[in-house]
């Protein structure tokens, strides 16, 4: 049977696309080509659904969240608070999964920070 071999991309609307990567640049470092591939490091990814009501994600109107693995979850927040950003004052640890954390991009997405345990 074929199978999928992994996530091959991450598509999603912006008021301003250009301002929009030049943040998630700058901020997180996701530095892209031309025409967006980003050499990701190799390491787990998770493929989860939600309840249609959870509140988990942020604003109800946001239908996904992306989460990225992080080598140091600690200093990434402060890093972003730094920049500015809008990062969630809590954090969650999660025995044997990990370190959870939040920012919300300059469009309203909730995104969360995954240092694996």
């Amino acid at each position: 049977m074929e199978h999928v071999l992994g996530i091959g991309g991450y598509f999603f609307r912006a008021g301003d696309p250009a301002a929009l990567s030049e943040w998630y640049r700058d901020a997180l470092g996701l530095d892209v080509d031309a025409n967006g591939l980003w050499q990701q490091e190799s390491g787990p990814t998770v493929f989860a659904t939600f309840e249609s009501e959870t509140d988990y994600f942020g604003s109800r109107t946001q239908q996904s969240m992306l989460n990225f693995r992080v080598r140091d979850l600690d200093s990434m927040l402060s890093q972003l608070r730094a920049k500015g950003a809008q990062v969630a004052p809590e954090s969650q640890d999660m025995e044997g999964i990990g370190r959870f954390g939040w920012v919300t991009d300059p469009e309203g997405n909730r995104i969360e920070l995954w240092q694996p345990a």
